[in-house]
């Protein structure tokens, strides 16, 4: 399993925080899925003292935390976001959003490359929300990204992988590089083909938090993106467009 700027996770299953309908729901489903990181908010760590009892909660989990700049749309608004941040978590890890358009939250990859460079060099260690575009993969790393994560769908959508043969071929042309799929997963199956096509980690929050049962769909995320690492381990067969017995006819029995 790769490792994230020199960290292995015991689980490549990653957690969002938000829209849980409980604190002791999303502790429990935290627990069930058994993720190794979580992403937070500093919005919510920030509401006075339920973001502290939100934080004490989360450090309790022995978990990675993960800050994000959720709902950031400039450079300068995700710099400081970040900044603010490495004091509040203490920690070097942020994962970059810089939302460009509005109704799909698609990431302003401009935006992002830059902010990225500027936060590389002030130490952080940058985990940048992208599309699946090979150039701006290539840009981020020159910026010092040593992760990517594209995204399967658009944020909340549930519409799993929306383009396999471009994330497939970013698996192809950074084969070195540690991928996380981040947003767009709505059910296990879509994390698990997510893990069979050899990414290293799936990010997700709404398909636990908005599920009917979070703890139950957390335990099944968790599941499902085992299995599907496991598949990709076991070089499973290619397909193929004819059928191909697999009971041999070698000594079968020929009636006259």
């Amino acid at each position: 399993m790769k490792t994230f700027y020199g960290t292995t996770l015991p689980n490549p299953l990653m957690l969002g925080t938000a829209q849980y309908p409980s604190p002791a729901i999303l502790e429990q489903a935290f627990r069930s899925s058994g993720a190794g990181v979580a992403t937070v908010s500093l919005r919510r760590e920030g509401a006075g003292g339920a973001g502290q009892t939100f934080w004490t909660m989360i450090r309790d989990l022995g978990v990675h935390i993960l800050p994000n700049t959720a709902g950031c749309h400039t450079v300068k608004e995700a710099v400081t976001t970040a900044q603010m941040a490495r004091e509040v978590f203490d920690t070097k890890w942020i994962k970059l959003e810089l939302i460009g358009h509005t109704d799909s939250l698609q990431p302003d990859v401009f935006q992002l490359v830059e902010a990225a460079r500027i936060l590389t060099e002030d130490g952080f260690q940058v985990f940048p929300y992208t599309t699946e575009d090979l150039i701006v993969g290539e840009r981020l790393l020159e910026a010092g990204c040593e992760v990517l994560m594209p995204w399967g769908a658009p944020i909340g959508s549930g519409r799993g992988l929306n383009n396999e043969y471009a994330l497939r071929a970013m698996r192809a042309e950074f084969p070195d590089v540690p991928l996380v799929i981040d947003a767009g997963i709505g059910l296990p199956s879509h994390a698990a083909h997510a893990m069979e096509l050899g990414f290293d980690a799936v990010l997700l929050n709404t398909a636990v938090a908005r599920a009917g049962d979070p703890i139950e769909m957390a335990q099944a995320m968790a599941m499902a993106v085992q299995a599907g690492q496991l598949a990709r381990q076991a070089d499973p067969i290619e397909p193929r467009d004819m059928a191909e017995a697999s009971t041999p006819v070698v000594g079968k029995a020929f009636l006259s």
